[in-house]
């Protein structure tokens, strides 16, 4: 049995994106658990680990954001056909290699077959760079990774049962890093797989900047030395040095943020009802200032 889990802090969300997915990934045998939040991300997922540790019958807990809506008809098979490794502890449709941070994307994202909905400057995709496997860019490969986006997780049995989210964190931000690096250090792996899903959210990627940085510190503090490539860095790591590198990651997502924001705004320009209609004027006038350009090269004397 496949269950689906979700931690809801805003019914309206859930129903308008979650639900539906589930209903659509889900089998006849499936559960369904939403579950109304109960303090931090990392206290209600571990409230739902408990509940399905507790299934003789479980063959995966699907953890799944209240904005994030499941459109892979599909997703069932695919969750089954990555956990027939043994070795598979977390199963994510976004991830990337040579992660130091909670601030993922900084390392080299290698699979994101999802979209990015949002609703600024009136709405509109972004699809990730795998989101059509036939035009991704030829570093794109699903498999092991360091860590996935947590808005969709897969996890066999083994890992509802032996591995739980560090309430100690925070209250949201680096739950799916620090659990990623967990199942890793436990021996097994983190890896990808091509489920097709919405993620519907904000262009912003940082809405918090304080509590932001303050899992970005506590996240290094914990891993300092524990895994290669993380929480590590040169000279000897102090308060203000952690403290000095988080800021810096929040620049860089803000600045991340930016660009997706301009990405849309040109996106919505490009799309307008207007910039359509005067398409034709456009081709015209770029006609004309080609031809003059010509004559004007005609008039030039020679050398």
């Amino acid at each position: 049995m496949i269950a689906f889990a979700v931690s809801i802090t805003k019914p309206e969300a859930y129903r308008r994106h979650a639900e539906p997915g589930i209903r659509l990934a889900a089998e006849p045998d499936s559960e369904v658990w939403p579950f109304s939040a109960s303090g931090s991300i990392f206290r209600s997922y571990n409230l739902l680990l408990d509940k399905a540790a507790a299934r003789d019958d479980l063959e995966a807990l699907v953890l799944v954001h209240q904005d994030a809506e499941i459109v892979d008809p599909d997703f069932a098979r695919k969750a089954r056909a990555a956990l027939g490794d043994p070795d598979v502890g977390v199963v994510g449709c976004v991830g990337a290699v040579g992660v130091r941070s909670i601030a993922w994307w900084e390392g080299s994202v290698t699979w994101g077959s999802f979209i990015h909905r949002y609703e600024e400057h009136g709405g509109g995709d972004l699809p990730a760079f795998s989101w059509n496997a036939a035009e991704a860019p030829p570093y794109s490969q699903l498999g092991e990774v360091d860590t996935v986006d947590g808005f969709v997780l897969v996890l066999p049995p083994w890992t509802v049962r032996n591995i739980r989210f560090d309430e100690t964190l925070g209250e949201l931000h680096g739950y799916d890093f620090d659990f990623c690096l967990q199942v890793r250090e436990a021996g097994k792996k983190v890896i990808t797989q091509d489920f097709k899903v919405i993620h519907n959210h904000s262009l912003e990627l940082v809405s918090n900047p304080d509590t932001w940085a303050e899992a970005h510190m506590r996240v290094a503090e914990k891993w300092d030395g524990r895994m290669p490539g993380v929480g590590t860095g040169p000279g000897d790591w102090k308060h203000r040095a952690r403290r000095a590198e988080a800021d810096a990651a929040v620049s860089r997502a803000a600045a991340v943020s930016s660009d997706l924001q301009a990405e849309a705004a040109l996106k919505e320009i490009n799309e307008s009802l207007s910039w359509r209609l005067t398409a034709p004027l456009r081709g015209v006038n770029a006609m004309r200032r080609a031809l003059g350009a010509k004559r004007q090269r005609r008039k030039l004397p020679i050398r």
